[in-house]
């Protein structure tokens, strides 16, 4: 969680404009948080995997631990920022 902080920050920053184009982000991470979280699901239902009690938080959504969930909403998150500040800082550079 703490990975997504920053980025979670940075994307007020006005130049950026991060927030004007929700939507899509909002239809990325859902996609990823379904096609994913559905896989994770079902690999843990059938016992291919499993998380240690002992590492992740006693809070269960789905089947999955509380971090797990936030890993698929956090790292597209933060991935879909990279790429936008990148190409704001590419946009900047040639200007």
């Amino acid at each position: 969680m703490l990975s997504g902080f920053l980025p979670f920050v940075l994307s007020f920053w006005p130049p950026l404009r991060f927030w004007s184009h929700w939507r899509a982000l909002a239809y990325s991470i859902g996609i990823t948080l379904v096609i994913y979280g559905s896989w994770d699901v079902f690999a843990a239902w059938r016992g291919h995997w499993y998380f240690n009690p002992e590492g992740v938080w006693r809070f269960r959504l789905f089947g999955l631990p509380l971090e797990e969930v936030l890993f698929f909403i956090v790292i597209p998150f933060c991935a879909i920022f990279t790429w936008e500040a990148i190409n704001y800082l590419k946009g900047r550079v040639t200007k």
